[in-house]
């Protein structure tokens, strides 16, 4: 293959990045949300591939991304992007994606990039005493931490350590169709896909009702079920608490469903992939109370740390739970460095054989802004959250659905009877997405529609907090209440 060469890739770059940074320094500019319909896209598109190399790969490339990719993206990088959570990528992160692909390796092996495997080890210990995790997370300690993907896949990975833990068979006689695993109505739709990846079908998840009055996992409840179901012949698997629910930014109670777990023998996984990285703050370091306490932690640099997706945190307590799940060594793997068992190979810490080295994108950011800018940014994002939430409770005709959790707020439009009214909160976030300039997305709170402002792009700045507001002040007088 004619590959560029290096002096042709240096120019082809620099065009590149020059595109990047312009791209970044006019998107508050940019309607957030783009104007298409489905197959819009491909219909601008040639629908066969060129049989020749480009003459002009970087205007081909910058063409492609002005006339195509930009306007038929959502613009996750706008600060009026309050949709969802945050999926960041910001230009310190992507030097270091840079450097990951001009590396190229392939860190399936200790042997096939110690760098690589050593740099994440250094980076996973450093950021678990950072976030206050506790020794016993750190590779010293017993424990270690690897980057996944996603929530998702450590997700997955966490389950089955936990199915190996309580049924080391199950590598080579499957599933025995008795195991349980345990969340709530608010937990993240990751655990349900990876109980169905697992084998253990849905039959296995158990939903745990909240405590009263919140969405927060009910400990009572908890072990409630768990004796009913341990009585019935079932095995508790995993438990999974939540710091920080996509819907409504609920917490649950880490340190009192670790007891309960304890118990049973059950694993206990917290996915706090949205909220886990406040925790650099030590005054929101109480979300993690009793994390200590549990086998598996997960939280997303690629949410709210400003590192270029794909990039997810996950420590265990025990260094030798993952590999015993998911290690198959055949001999075209064997090496001397494995042998000697005085390395860590990450293949063995993820469902995946390969992995690319997204060490380098965290060390880009820590080293860039600094754990103090980190924090700083994170605070920044909980005042503005705080803020728009004063002037939602101080408006007539609006309400919070719930209190605000860190840098989430939800709320509603109310009716002349002071009620939630559904049509009313939907039209409202319909009307300010479409004048462009911010993003919402919605869930659903006590069975009413309710408008989600995730607030966390790097980028957004109290402007953008009183951009939407005014936005939404407009769309409250669009419809009609009875």
């Amino acid at each position: 293959m004619p590959d560029l060469e290096p002096e042709e890739f240096r120019r082809l770059g620099h065009q590149l990045i020059d595109w990047v940074a312009q791209h970044r320094g006019g998107v508050d500019s940019l309607p957030v949300q783009p104007g298409i319909v489905p197959g819009s896209v491909r219909a601008q598109l040639p629908q066969t591939l060129p049989e020749q190399p480009s003459r002009s790969l970087g205007d081909e490339l910058v063409a492609l991304l002005d006339d195509v990719v930009v306007p038929g993206s959502l613009q996750w990088q706008h600060p009026g992007f309050f949709g969802y959570f945050p999926a960041n990528s910001s230009l310190l992160s992507l030097l270091g994606d840079i450097a990951s692909g001009g590396v190229g390796a392939q860190g399936m092996l200790w042997s096939t990039s110690p760098a690589g495997t050593e740099l994440e080890q250094t980076l996973l210990d450093g950021m678990a005493v950072a976030l206050g995790l506790g020794a016993r997370f750190t590779f010293a300690g017993g424990g270690g931490g690897s980057l996944q993907d996603s929530a998702s896949s450590a997700c997955l990975a966490a389950l089955l350590a936990g199915l190996h833990r309580s049924h080391p068979g199950w590598r080579d006689s499957g599933v025995r169709g008795t195991e349980t695993v345990y969340v709530t109505a608010e937990t993240h739709s990751s655990v349900a896909k990876a109980v169905r990846v697992a084998g253990l079908g849905g039959q296995a998840l158990r939903i745990v009702p909240f405590a009263p009055g919140t969405f927060a996992m009910s400990p009572a409840a908890l072990a409630d079920l768990l004796a009913e179901d341990v009585a019935a012949g079932k095995t508790p698997v995993m438990i999974c608490p939540t710091v920080g629910t996509t819907g409504t930014g609920a917490v649950d109670p880490i340190r009192e469903i670790a007891t309960v777990a304890h118990a049973y023998g059950a694993w206990v996984h917290v996915d706090a992939a949205w909220a886990g990285v406040a925790a650099l703050c030590p005054e929101f370091r109480y979300l993690l109370d009793g994390v200590q306490l549990v086998d598996s932690f997960c939280t997303d640099a690629h949410k709210w740390l400003y590192t270029a997706f794909d990039c997810s945190f996950l420590w265990v307590a025990d260094a030798k739970a993952l590999p015993a799940a998911l290690s198959i060594t055949p001999e075209y793997l064997r090496n001397a460095a494995t042998d000697s068992g005085e390395v860590v190979d990450y293949r063995d810490w993820q469902v995946s054989l390969g992995r690319r080295m997204r060490a380098l994108k965290i060390w880009s950011v820590v080293n860039g802004a600094g754990l103090e800018g980190l924090r700083e940014t994170i605070r920044g994002h909980v005042g503005m959250a705080d803020s728009l939430a004063r002037r939602i409770v101080d408006e007539p005709g609006f309400a919070l659905a719930v209190p605000p959790s860190l840098s989430l707020v939800c709320l509603h439009l109310l009716d002349s009877h002071g009620r939630p009214d559904d049509d009313a909160t939907k039209a409202a976030m319909q009307a300010v997405n479409a004048e462009g300039h911010s993003f919402l997305t919605h869930t659903t709170v006590n069975g009413h529609y309710a408008i989600r402002v995730a607030i966390g792009t790097p980028a957004t700045q109290p402007v953008h907090i009183d951009r939407l507001w005014a936005a939404l002040l407009r769309a409250y007088q669009l419809p009609r209440r009875s």
